[in-house]
C-alpha cells in the first residue's frame, strides 16, 4: 500500500473531523427545539419588582404629529424651520427639516430639543441660567438659546422639542411650545 503525504494525511483528517463535528451540530440543534426548562434564578419581571423601573416615552406616531403641528405653525407665520423631536433619554424620535430652513437649523433642534429635556425647562429660561452657571453651556450636545420645550407628564419630563431657523429664539420657542400643545389635543 502506498505511504500517503503528510499534507493528504492532514486534509484527511480535518475532513474526517468537519464531518463529525457538522453531525454532532446537526443533533444538537434538532434537540433544541425542545423546550429548555427555566433558570432556576429567574427574575420576576412585574412593575412591583423593586429592581425595575416604569418610565413614559412618546410614540413615534405622537412625536410626529407634534413635529407636524410645529412644521404647521411657522408655515402659517412664513418661517423656515427644523424641528427635532427628542425621547426622555435625549435620542432622536422624529426630526424633520421644513422647506428652505437653513443647513444648520436640524442640528440646532436637536440640541435645544435634548437640552430642554435635560432640565426639564424652556431653553429661554436656561439661558438665564447661563449667568449664574456659565459653564453649562461647555456640556455636550446642548444648545443654551430659546426654541426647546420640553413635554411633561404629571411635571416630569418624556420628551423635548427643538426648533431652529426662525429669525429669534422667541419664535423658535413659539413654534415648539405649539408642536407641545398639539399632544394635548
Amino acid at each position: 500500500m502506498k505511504k500517503l503525504s503528510l499534507r493528504t494525511r492532514v486534509v484527511t483528517g480535518a475532513v474526517a473531523v468537519a464531518a463529525l463535528g457538522a453531525g454532532t451540530f446537526g443533533a444538537m440543534s434538532a434537540s433544541a427545539s425542545s423546550p429548555a426548562a427555566a433558570p432556576a434564578a429567574a427574575v420576576k419581571a412585574d412593575t412591583s419588582n423593586r429592581n425595575l423601573q416604569q418610565t413614559t416615552h412618546l410614540t413615534v406616531a405622537a412625536a410626529t404629529k407634534a413635529a407636524q403641528a410645529t412644521l404647521d405653525a411657522a408655515k402659517k407665520e412664513n418661517q423656515r424651520i427644523s424641528v427635532a423631536v427628542v425621547d426622555r433619554n435625549g435620542n432622536t424620535i422624529v426630526s424633520l427639516r421644513g422647506d428652505g430652513a437653513g443647513p444648520q437649523s436640524p442640528e440646532s433642534a436637536v440640541k435645544k430639543a435634548y437640552t430642554a429635556v435635560s432640565w426639564n425647562a424652556p431653553t429661554s429660561e436656561l439661558v438665564k441660567r447661563l449667568e449664574q452657571a456659565p459653564n453649562l453651556k461647555d456640556i455636550p450636545g446642548t444648545l443654551f438659546l430659546g426654541g426647546g420645550a420640553p413635554v411633561q407628564v404629571k411635571g416630569a419630563p418624556v420628551a423635548g422639542i427643538g426648533v431652529a431657523g426662525a429669525p429669534s429664539g422667541d419664535l423658535d420657542e413659539k413654534f415648539a411650545e405649539a408642536g407641545a400643545a398639539a399632544l394635548a389635543r
